[in-house]
């Protein structure tokens, strides 16, 4: 079943069924002021945290018909009749109500007709240039027109449900306290909340704060503070009694729970369109005025909404590409990218399935999202790979979480109580500083800022002193060969990308096995970029007596092990009942280099005959169902799901990657439509989730409900399928003095263009492919002239530049 379709010329996804199977989502704003709105204007909006710093309530794990949100409720005067412009909460029929949702790229538009008046609601936080400034609002747009020949007399009511404590746990449960330190107060068009309001700043924590709700535009008669008042006993949001009679009510909020309610009266000639904004924010009566004042003109709002889709699209245009596949087109040129930017922004803070207790970013995963935009913002990514830098230990490990109030060198770490307790991470992990290498790569690669490797960095522990970005790999390195067990192999430590697989302090991991000989190879060839010829040296030894102990202690005829527990347990051999073959290994040996030629090709042929499904590629097969704790923790999720033989989305981007580095074309296309969501439009009713947007996981082929998708938008599924599409697919590949483009296509793709700015030389790709290869560049063309070899210089550009690939 279908529930929309996707407007590439506006780089929306719209909904033109509001019953969607779950809340279909969007992201609005920045880390100063985020929100999150779904189709049916359900979710909730903070500042500066998704943990603490909560505004308006969201209820996770509610049915859809039971969520608060940004509700604006229309009322018909005469009649009596009301609805509200989102087809949920009042839910009018589907043969009188008429429903279009809009999702773009931080602006959601929501536009109804009901009844010949047509609402239309945008929704968005004004741009703010992605840093923690004082753009602490959220606008909803309102225009009503009348489409019939009859003068209508309207109420319109504004429904925000605040919460009474900015941690949003504390706010659900800690009633004894939360319930009885809000009231609300209304003055000149505005109602504020005020919360703890005869106290001060104590101790960093901030008290007496303020949170509003204001109308521009229009004059507001009535308001209500009080949610019981607002909708009378036993009803719901479908049925609040003061629309129902037309009245607010008047009353306020003093303890309980507070509700931003204004009310105002429209009257709308045929072919009218009345328009007026509401102003959500932090901040008291003063703060509130400013945007009253401003917003009473309706030019402003259209005027940031321009300059919104303007600073987003303009991002996404460096690179935009067209090939015989829609799908791919919609995800590589709008949805994957944009989700690589907002999982960049949010890390794992905030969605309709992560309430917000992370209150910080997971180095591995923040390392590995920087990688999905660095070819649309190098400048963005490099400001966070810095600070993921700063969070690197002078020991060359990775702080298991990074907090928002990180402050390098003079930070605590695994290894002290004080960091245990605050972050809950109590050992240090395999994996994490190992993702700095194709991260710091990529920048390079991409942006062309050699000079970045010798820029001082300071560690995060106090005392930790600094180093160069080289230092700081060389380091990273340094940790994974002062944690060898006695087979020559990395040490699995607390655990590498999989949490759910432990193998023992000094248990193998052949996931970080790959991730070192390949962070070798990468730290090789930066060292010798840099005339380093002994730690290039270094480098290349490290990364052949490496090599000889993968092939001697993981490697089977048909496939790599995936670990080696502490008492010699073999985890993914051939032999074993459960968990015989696993995907990561071998996508990881032919990443890193290590498998190649025949041998890679076998790997991957035991992949596709045992773990590919219609749905994606499991993660392992057979699940663990007899075999579990305390090495496989993934035991406790049912079979097909999650860890355990799920389909795990980001690992789909890896074998992409894989295969075509190995060339094989057909495969690695089809597994990128396997986990594509724009290729299940049709199919909403089985994958639930966004039909734009990559989830965590899919059931797989021993669940139940195969092909489900759970856990949307916050994953790193965003950056590594947008690496398999851009490095493996298109095959578009930075050097430090130039550029190649390498695709890896379907045989049946005849040719492609791509469209991209590359360090602000405009690039426009032709890609021919008259006999039908999967892989391999005949020539190459730059503005007419044949070049020598496939990789362009840089200094050869121009600044448009008209480029000819022939496969």
């Amino acid at each position: 079943m279908q529930y929309g379709y996707f407007d590439s010329e506006k780089r929306e996804y719209v909904i033109t069924r509001p019953d969607t199977p779950q809340p279909w989502a969007n992201y609005l704003g920045s880390p100063a002021y985020g929100a999150i709105i779904s189709n049916n204007a359900a979710g909730y909006s903070f500042v500066r945290s998704g943990a603490d710093g909560r505004l308006i309530r969201y209820r996770f794990n509610e049915l859809n018909t039971n969520l608060p949100g940004r509700y604006i409720y229309i009322r018909d005067d005469k009649t009596g009749d009301y609805w509200t412009n989102s087809w949920q909460p009042v839910a009018k029929p589907f043969d009188e109500f008429i429903s279009e949702c809009r999702h773009g790229t931080a602006y959601t538009t929501i536009k109804s007709e009901y009844k010949n008046i047509l609402s239309e609601v945008d929704y968005y936080v004004p741009h703010s240039n992605g840093v923690r400034d004082n753009c602490e609002r959220e606008i909803w747009r309102v225009k009503i027109t009348n489409t019939g020949d009859t003068v209508r007399e309207l109420s319109a009511f504004s429904y925000a449900e605040f919460t009474n404590l900015g941690n949003y746990e504390q706010d659900m449960v800690n009633l004894q306290y939360s319930m009885f330190i809000s009231r609300t107060e209304y003055k000149d068009n505005i109602i504020v909340q005020h919360l703890n309001e005869n106290t001060t700043h104590d101790g960093g924590k901030t008290f007496g704060s303020h949170r509003f709700l204001a109308l521009a535009g229009a004059d507001v008669i009535d308001c209500c503070g009080d949610r019981e008042m607002f909708f009378g006993s036993y009803r719901n949001y479908g049925n609040p009694e003061a629309v129902e009679k037309g009245a607010a009510g008047g009353a306020h909020a003093y303890n309980g729970n507070a509700v931003g309610v204004l009310q105002s009266k429209i009257t709308v000639n045929p072919g009218e369109t009345k328009t007026f904004c509401y102003v959500l924010g932090e901040g008291n009566f003063d703060a509130a005025a400013v945007w009253v004042k401003d917003y009473a003109d309706p030019a402003k709002a259209e005027t940031e909404l321009c300059e919104l889709k303007n600073y987003w699209h303009g991002k996404l245009n460096n690179l935009v590409v067209n090939t015989p596949d829609e799908a791919f087109n919609h995800e590589v040129n709008t949805w994957n990218a944009y989700q690589c930017f907002i999982t960049f922004t949010w890390s794992r803070a905030a969605s309709l399935i992560y309430c917000g207790q992370r209150n910080g970013y997971g180095y591995r995963d923040t390392v590995q999202d920087i990688q999905g935009i660095i070819h649309l913002d190098s400048a963005m990514a490099k400001d966070l790979l810095k600070f993921m830098l700063s969070a690197q230990v002078s020991n060359g490990a990775g702080l298991p979480l990074v907090k928002y109030t990180h402050n390098a060198g003079n930070e605590d770490t695994p290894e002290d109580a004080s960091y245990r307790t605050t972050t809950g991470h109590t050992h240090w992990r395999s994996d994490d500083a190992l993702w700095l290498f194709p991260t710091v790569d990529k920048y390079i690669r991409e942006s062309g800022d050699t000079d970045f490797l010798d820029e001082m960095i300071t560690f995060a522990e106090t005392d930790g002193g600094e180093g160069t970005v080289l230092e700081h790999l060389k380091r990273a390195l340094d940790f994974s060969f002062d944690n060898m067990t006695d087979k020559g192999l990395p040490a699995g430590l607390e655990a590498d990308w999989n949490d759910c697989l432990r193998t023992g302090r000094y248990g193998v991991s052949s996931f970080v096995s790959f991730q070192l000989y390949y962070a070798l190879e990468i730290f090789a060839n930066m060292a010798a970029f840099k005339n380093k010829d002994d730690l290039r040296g270094w480098a290349i030894d490290k990364r052949k007596t490496l090599g000889e102990a993968i092939d001697e202690y993981l490697k089977e005829p048909d496939r790599y092990l995936r670990a080696i527990t502490e008492e010699g347990l073999k985890i993914g051999s051939a032999e074993s009942d459960e968990a015989s073959i696993w995907l990561n290994a071998q996508s990881w040996a032919v990443i890193s280099g290590k498998a190649s030629g025949d041998y890679a090709q076998t790997i991957l042929g035991t992949v596709n005959k045992n773990l590919n499904t219609k749905y994606g590629v499991k993660l392992f097969a057979p699940p663990f169902t007899k075999f579990g704790m305390p090495v496989a923790r993934m035991i406790l999720f049912n079979p097909g799901t999650k860890e355990n033989a799920g389909i795990f989305s980001q690992s789909q981007g890896w074998i992409i990657q894989a295969e075509s580095k190995a060339g094989n074309g057909n495969r690695a296309f089809e597994y990128y439509t396997h986990a594509n969501p724009c290729a299940y439009n049709d199919k909403a009713e089985m994958r639930r989730l966004e039909p734009y947007v990559h989830g965590q996981f899919i059931e797989s082929d021993y669940s139940p409900y195969f092909g489900r998708a759970n856990v949307h938008w916050l994953t790193g599924t965003a950056s590594t399928m947008m690496i398999g599409a851009v490095e493996g697919i298109l095959g578009i590949h930075p050097q430090y003095d130039g550029i190649e483009f390498d695709p890896c296509i379907p045989s049946d793709w005849k040719g492609l263009t791509i469209d991209k700015i590359f360090r602000g030389k405009k690039l426009r790709v032709e890609v021919i492919n008259e006999t039908g290869a999967e892989k391999g560049v005949k020539h190459v063309e730059l503005n007419g002239a044949t070049l020598d070899g496939t990789v362009i210089p840089f200094d050869k550009l121009g600044g448009d530049n008209e480029i000819k690939i022939y496969m």
